[in-house]
């Protein structure tokens, strides 16, 4: 048991973050509960008001936190959001935020937290994606977002080393959370702002996508939990975790030669053999 550490996790009201703040409160942990609107998970969580993508916000989330504990044991980067579409569908101020969440919060979180991770012997634990290592079709803000990550865990875990952090990357696959509901809601109202005539031209791979994601089980939340809850309780955590089919995507695909890679990837989103399509006139 770990009575009295206390551990952040961002992003807590979503799936993932919910099933992993209730998981680390039954290990005794002390949770504070990163939300950005309300939440309640009962007088033994902290939670804590927090959007990684306000730095005022992060700051003072880090200030509280600062003046209730002595340390930290982990902070756990589980915020996030998913854009989708085509990268010629998909408006700047769309690209800011995907980044600004999965890429640029995380390192304002990490930067804010430190003096207090450095002063608990603590860990850093960043939720990633498959996508991180192998950039997928219609999701290339999402890929661009979770490569970033990955680059900033792997130069992380090298300028920490002196301090001995470890930094940890868990790599979910497709999982059962409502952030793939809200990712859909999201790209259905950007299509519709779209050029009619560029939105012509994807049409195509827009159906033959939705289609290819429905052959794909989404796993439980419980499984990318209890995962993290053991990179968080681990004496010499590993540098990776990856559940379900992110151990395929993110493991063997790189290792492929590219032409094959793409074959795969085209053939696995249901992109392969498709027709141009004229613009309307």
């Amino acid at each position: 048991m770990a009575e009295g550490r206390a551990v952040l996790v961002t992003g807590s009201t979503g799936g993932i973050g919910t099933a992993t703040v209730g998981l680390l409160r039954q290990r005794g942990f002390t949770v504070y509960a990163g939300a950005r609107g309300r939440a309640d998970f009962g007088p033994e969580v902290r939670v804590l008001p927090l959007d990684v993508a306000d730095p005022e916000s992060v700051a003072a989330a880090a200030k509280r936190v600062a003046g209730e504990v002595d340390g930290l044991w982990a902070v756990i980067n589980n915020a996030g959001v998913i854009v989708q579409g085509p990268l010629e569908l998909v408006p700047a101020d769309e690209w800011r935020r995907q980044l600004e969440v999965n890429t640029i919060g995380p390192a304002s979180v990490i930067r804010e937290f430190l003096p207090l991770l450095r002063a608990g012997g603590g860990r850093i634990v960043n939720v990633s994606a498959a996508t991180g290592r192998v950039a997928m079709p219609l999701l290339s803000a999402l890929s661009a977002s979770k490569a970033g990550l990955e680059a900033v865990s792997n130069a992380l875990r090298l300028e920490l080393a002196p301090w001995k952090i470890p930094v940890v990357v868990i790599e979910p696959g497709t999982t059962e959370t409502e952030i793939f509901t809200r990712a859909g809601a999201a790209a259905d109202a950007t299509l519709q702002q779209a050029d009619p005539a560029r939105l012509k031209l994807y049409r195509s791979h827009l159906a033959a996508y939705e289609q290819a994601m429905t052959r794909f089980k989404p796993g439980p939340v419980d499984k990318v939990a209890k995962t993290i809850l053991r990179a968080v309780e681990a004496r010499r955590p590993k540098r990776r975790y990856a559940i379900a089919e992110a151990r395929t995507l993110g493991a063997i695909l790189p290792s492929l030669p590219a032409p094959w890679r793409d074959r795969l990837l085209a053939t696995a989103t249901g992109l392969n053999n498709l027709k141009p399509q004229a613009a309307e006139s």
